[in-house]
This record gives structure tokens, sequence and C-alpha cells, in this order.
């Protein structure tokens, strides 16, 4: 069976890959993937908040050398971050120098200045391709949708420009004209969209009244959303379509590619169950293919989209009136 698929330029062996995770840390995980058949990398994220932290902290010393040492702890903490921008860029080259498929890279942040400049030292690490991974919250009650999605397309425009390396932006899912932006983006140069980054909501204890930190994997039901706008975006915008959240089984990855993905980013699953999650997905892909007498992924490949579903409608508001209407029948 043909499992291969077209992803930021490469020809993947199928596409099943393992998304953003503190597994690749681990050289030893890492190559247990590959063993798994993972067929690429996606590095954890490089924060702009760690950039910025190391730059301010450089030019106060530059600055003020040994005096008023104590005000340096008013800098943003350093403990959340398991890597620094340097040992990153060392992880990196590890994990390349590790493995025989590709390497993403990846920078998260929100705004269009000076962090984005490692962009290039990403490349020059030896990543394949970059993932721009735009995690914000939009909390500014004086901020226009207008605004906020110009802030991103400024900061693929300035990464593009940057590096040569093929370039996914990984969205939220909270843009009032997702297909417009997204044309948006691929005007700016984004090679590829990855549907969706997962905002980690925030908690509130009860007895201690304060706001509590709460991060919960993913589940199968997470991909119906992913579903719906990959198939809406599907053979609609030029760019490869990958879809991170709620993968957890061969039935999941196929549902993405019919829906138009490219590319299929397990996690969770990974780390529930190990990386040889990645080999389970992969190979059941390959069976229900089989059985269902496809000769290629790429006949299955955005069979499901909005173009080509016998019933499109319910990818709009059909599949809601449809649900509503029936419930308690």
């Amino acid at each position: 069976m043909d499992l291969s698929t077209k992803y930021l330029g490469f020809e993947l062996k199928h596409p099943v890959m393992l998304g953003a995770s503190p597994i690749v840390h681990d050289l030893g995980q890492v190559k247990r993937a590959e063993d798994a058949g993972v067929s690429a990398i996606v590095m954890n994220s490089l924060f702009e908040e760690q950039i910025e932290h190391e730059r301010v902290a450089r030019d106060y010393a530059e600055t003020y050398g040994e005096s008023f040492a104590e005000a340096q702890s008013y800098l943003p903490s350093t403990s959340d971050y398991l890597l620094g921008p340097d040992a990153y860029l060392d992880q990196l080259r590890k994990v390349k120098s590790a493995v025989s498929v590709p390497v993403i890279g990846s920078l998260n942040g929100t705004t269009a200045s000076g962090w984005l400049d490692h962009a290039k030292l990403i490349e020059q690490a030896g990543a394949d391709a970059l993932e721009l991974n735009v995690y914000s919250v939009a909390s500014d009650v004086a901020e226009t949708s207008t605004a906020a999605e110009k802030r991103v397309v400024d900061m693929v425009t300035a990464v593009t420009q940057k590096t040569k390396l093929p370039v996914a932006v990984k969205l939220s899912p909270f843009y009032t004209a997702l297909p417009n932006f997204a044309r948006q983006l691929a005007a700016a140069g984004a090679k590829g969209l990855v549907l969706f980054n997962r905002f980690y909501q925030p908690d509130i204890d009860l007895d201690e009244l304060e706001v509590a930190l709460k991060l919960e994997l993913s589940s199968s039901s997470e991909l119906l959303m992913r579903l719906r706008w990959l198939a809406i975006l599907s053979g609609r915008v030029d760019v490869t379509l990958g879809v991170s959240g709620g993968v957890h089984s061969a039935e999941d990855a196929l549902k993405a590619v019919m829906a138009g993905a490219h590319g299929v980013q397990v996690v969770s699953a990974a780390l529930r169950r190990g990386v040889s999650a990645i080999s389970e997905i992969r190979s059941g892909l390959e069976k229900w293919l089989t059985q269902h007498e496809y000769e290629s992924l790429a006949q299955a490949q955005g069979s499901m989209n909005l173009s080509r579903s016998p019933n499109p409608g319910l990818y709009e508001r059909g599949n809601y009136i449809r649900i509503l209407q029936r419930y308690g029948r």
C-alpha cells in the first residue's frame, strides 16, 4: 500500500508524524520514535518569552556589570522552560543527527519582533522546516479582529524573509473568517497550516483562591472541530494541511486525511501509550485502506472535503440544525 504524502514540500512515507512534545528532550525516545516508523518529528516550541528573557539579561549584564545585581530578580523566571534558546538549538542539532526523517523546528510567540531572528538560527542548526505556533489570547478590548490577524500575517512575513525553510503556521480555531485568513497567510509565504494548537485553559482553585494551571491530554472528541476546518480549507487554499490534536487511532488519522490533512501529528497518544502508538496508527491506516480496496493514501486524501463531500452542507449549518432537531427522537 502506498501511504506516501507530500507535506511542506517533503515526500513522506506516510502522514503520521510526532508532534511537538517533551519526547524530543530524550534522544532515546527520539530514536525509538524513528524505529516505530514516524515520518517526521516536530520539535517542542522555543518561546518568545524565553528569547526575550535571555536578551534582557544579556543587555542588563553588558550595561550594568556587577552593579545592582539584585535588580536581575525582577526579570521573568526561566524555571518554567526546559530548554533555553542555546540549549534548544543544541538539542535540535542532536535530534537531527540522531534520525533520518525530517525534523521541524518550532517557534511560539505573538509579536513580530527581534525574537523571530531565531528562525535563521533554527535553519542553521539543521532543521528541515519551521512550525510557527501562534498562541495568543485576544484579551485586549481595544484590539480589533483585523489587527489581530494582521499581527499574525506580519509575523509570517517576517519569518519567511529571514529563512529559506518552508514555514507552517499552527493556528488556533478562534478566527472570525478562517478561510480568508488562511489565504492571507499563504500570500504572506506560509507553505502549510496546522489545525489547531490547544489552549490549556486555566482553572480556579477555590480553596486557595488562585488561578490554577491544568493540563489534560487530548481525546478523540477534539478531532471533530479540526475535521470541519480541514474539510473547508482543503483544496481551497494553496498550502499543505496538518492536523494536531485528537488523533489517537488509525480511524482518527484516516478521518483527518479524508477531510484534507496531508500530515497527521500525534502527541497525546504517544505520551499515553509510548511512541509505539505511531506504529499502531500507521499500521491501522494501511490495514483499513487495503481492506477497502484503496490503492494509495492519495485516493483518500481530501475525498471528504467540502467540495467533494456527498453532503457538504453538514460541514456548515446543516450539521448544527440536524443534530438539534434529532436530539431526543
